[in-house]
Formats: C-alpha cells, structure tokens, sequence
C-alpha cells in the first residue's frame, strides 16, 4: 500500500522515530486504514461498514472475545431492553424467528455471526496504552500491551474509538465498605439470584439494571431492598400494544417533544398509577426531554413495580455510611444486610489512554459536541458508541465514520496514483 511506504519512508527520516525503537522493543505494526480500539456493538459495526466499502481496518479489543461487556459483565436474565428492530447493527438484521426483545444469548450469537459474516478477526487480549497523533509523521500512534507484557504500535491514518460509555465499572466510595463484611459487588459481578436465596440484600441504583437485579433476587426468593437517591421515570415497556419506545419514536415524527412526554406520563399513571406513592418520585423533566438534556434513561419497568407495590422490593432512602453488616441511611435507620449489589452503572475510559484534548472531555470521558456531531474530530479522530442512544445512535455514527473514511480513502488512493503515472517515462509524439 502507498500510505505504508509513505509510513516507513517518513519513519526513516524521524530521528526520534529510529532513536526510540533502537532503545525498545516494541514491535511497530503499520496499518493501512484504520485502528478501531474496541470489538464491541459500534466496533464490529464501523468495521462491517468500511469492509462493505472495501476500507480494511483493524480492530484492537483488550479482553478475550467480542462484545466483552455483554458475555462477562451482564447478568443471566438480561434482555435487550428495546425491541430487536432498534437494536440491529447495519447491514444484518436480526433472525426472524428472535422474540421481539431477544435475551443476552440471542444477542451474542447474533454479534458472533456478524463479526463472521463479515470476516472480522479483532486482535484479542490486546490493551490500549497510549494513543497519539503524531505531529511529524501526520499519523496515529497506537501502543498495546498483551497478555505478556509485550508492546506492539500501530501506526494509522485514523483512528476510531469505540470502548463506548460503559468500558468502567463505577464503584462509589461509601463510608464504611471496609467494615460491612458482607458481600458488595457491582453489577458487573452479579450472574442471578440464585446465590443469594433467603439473604437481605440492597441494591443500590434505580436504573434499568437496578430494578431487574430486583426482580431476579425475588424470583429466588431473596429479600431485596432499593435505594432509591434521585428522581426516576418509570414507563411501562409497551404502551396500547406497541413498544413504549417505538410508540415514542413514531410520535415524535408529528408531534413536539414535550407534547410526547406529556403523553407518555398520562398513559403511564393510567397503567402504572403514581410512582411517588412508592417512593419513586418523577423528575420535573419529562422523559424525553431528560433523556435529550442528560442522557439519563427512562426505566422500562419489566415487572419490579408490581414488586414494589406487593412488599416483595422495599424501596429505601441513600445510604449514609456502612457498619458490620449493616446499613445507615440519610434518614437515620439502621437495617441489616448480608449483601450490597452496586447497580451504580459504568463510564467512559477514554482519558487514560488517548491523549488529545479537544475531542474528548477529560472530566467524562465523553466527545465534547453534543448527538448528532460528536463522531468526527480532527486528524482522522472517530468516535462511535458515545451518543447515550443506545445500539441505534451507535450504528448511525457507523455508518458515517465510515463514509468519511471512505473518501478519505478514494482521495488518497486518486492522489497515489497520479503521482505514479506522473513518475512514468512520457512517450514521444
């Protein structure tokens, strides 16, 4: 390829280049499209779509398997929580015979048969440690360490990040952890409720996880409690027969955003009634809006409400400070518990290993510019799976990314290739 000569020839004429790989030994790896650090959902997608416009790329993941997140880090009951039609990637949908809310399995085999179909073969237990452009050579510097401590470098002309909004588990730090001498974990930890039949457990995070790891503890006959620190919209998964988010979606098309919500909470009340009531207070904000302004996404309730309303889930007040196998909470209580689940959701890891200031916010991890312009930065800086829109936010900036990095492609290979004639010998009139 013309971009690897172009790599090497400037490599040769880089003293700090030479200096540096004559004291080391990483291996230097030169790649002729793009690096994309992540075999998730928005990885595997970015690279279907530059693979269905003949862009190759190379796809860094630094655990074991694709989609690390959802095969190691969810619990067994999970299911998609919008239906399949939302949640398909570009280019391949799902089987028809999946239910329309396909379980954690499903999606895997389906995210397995993508990456087959399009012949993607990330390079697995590969780490991320460092990623710069490189202001001399006009390329992307790209080190991972493996699984022996060895050190490769890619040298690219672009550079997709797709380790997305979830790649850290967030572990809050309560007063007293040390002494509780119980069990905590994060929900990244949590595989069912089976461990802990008969046990009283608190469940710390009111989200989508949080009140499914509810549901699970009751279904093995555990005693669950939920913290419940802020405000939270709780609509039912389908509404009149339809999925509460396509029935949103499809509302939006004619209707204002506040116009929507309002309709939204109306149908709720009727078939939820009054949240307050249980301790789970509404934000002022409607749920769209929110979820516009904040990211912060309505639970789509799958049964813990009615839960909740029988006694079986006990909602409680913020935890103040943990004591021997107890719990404080800002109200003054005091109950006992034999277990902590932290449903305290992830973050971005971005800022510890790219190292760019004007795309990314050092304070999140997250781009600067808000849905639907965060995906491009500059010098060939892509950034996929961090619209707080779930798969279907992720597969539009997919498909974009790869757009972009396809005429990139196609003005590069045109300017080789006049640059080659233009050596050839002229023949004489």
């Amino acid at each position: 390829m013309d971009c690897l000569r172009e790599i090497e020839g400037k490599q040769a004429h880089d003293p700090i280049f030479i200096e540096k790989m004559n004291k080391s030994s990483t291996r230097c790896v030169c790649v002729p499209g793009p690096v994309i650090v992540g075999a998730g959902p928005s990885g595997l997608a970015v690279a279907a779509c530059l693979k269905e416009r003949g862009v190759p790329s190379t796809v860094i993941e630094r655990s074991n398997c694709i989609a690390s997140l959802w095969q190691l880090k969810t619990y067994d009951r999970l299911r998609l929580h919008l239906p399949k039609q939302f949640c398909e990637l570009p280019l391949m949908g799902f089987p028809t015979e999946f239910p329309t809310y396909p379980t954690k399995q499903q999606f895997i085999d389906y995210l397995e048969k993508y990456a087959d179909k399009f012949d993607i073969r990330p390079r697995f237990n590969e780490t991320v440690s460092h990623a710069e452009f490189d202001q001399v050579l006009g390329f992307w510097r790209v080190r991972t360490v493996g699984p022996k401590v060895e050190e490769t470098e890619y040298v690219c002309r672009w550079l997709v990040v797709a380790t997305g909004e979830n790649a850290e588990a967030v572990v809050p730090d309560i007063e007293g952890m040390g002494e509780f001498g119980g069990d905590i974990r994060h929900t990244s930890l949590y595989r069912s409720g089976e461990e802990f039949t008969g046990k009283r457990v608190l469940v710390v995070g009111c989200g989508n996880s949080g009140m499914e790891v509810c549901l699970d503890l009751c279904n093995h006959s555990a005693r669950p409690s939920l913290v419940v620190r802020d405000s939270v919209h709780i609509l039912p998964r389908e509404m009149l027969g339809k999925s509460t988010f396509g029935l949103s979606m499809w509302l939006l098309k004619w209707l204002p955003m506040r116009l929507v919500d309002r309709f939204l909470l109306v149908v709720s009340r009727v078939m939820v009634g009054d949240t307050a009531r249980l301790g789970l207070e509404r934000p002022q904000l409607g749920p769209l809006e929110l979820k516009n302004l904040s990211g912060k996404t309505p639970v789509l309730d799958v049964g813990t409400l009615a839960r909740i309303k029988s006694g079986d889930v006990k909602v409680c007040p913020g935890v103040k400070r943990l004591k021997r196998h107890g719990v404080e909470f800002v109200n003054g209580k005091m109950e006992n518990f034999d277990a902590i689940i932290l449903a305290t959701g992830y973050k971005s890891n971005v800022p510890s290993w790219l190292k760019e200031g004007d795309m990314f916010s050092e304070k999140d991890g997250l781009p600067r510019r808000p849905f639907p312009n965060g995906w491009k930065g500059e010098c060939g800086l892509y950034a996929v799976g961090f619209t707080k829109r779930g798969i279907l936010g992720a597969s539009m900036d997919a498909k974009r990314i790869a757009e972009d990095i396809e005429r990139c492609w196609k003005a590069e290979a045109k300017h080789s290739m006049a640059f080659a004639r233009s050596l050839l010998p002229q023949s004489s009139p």
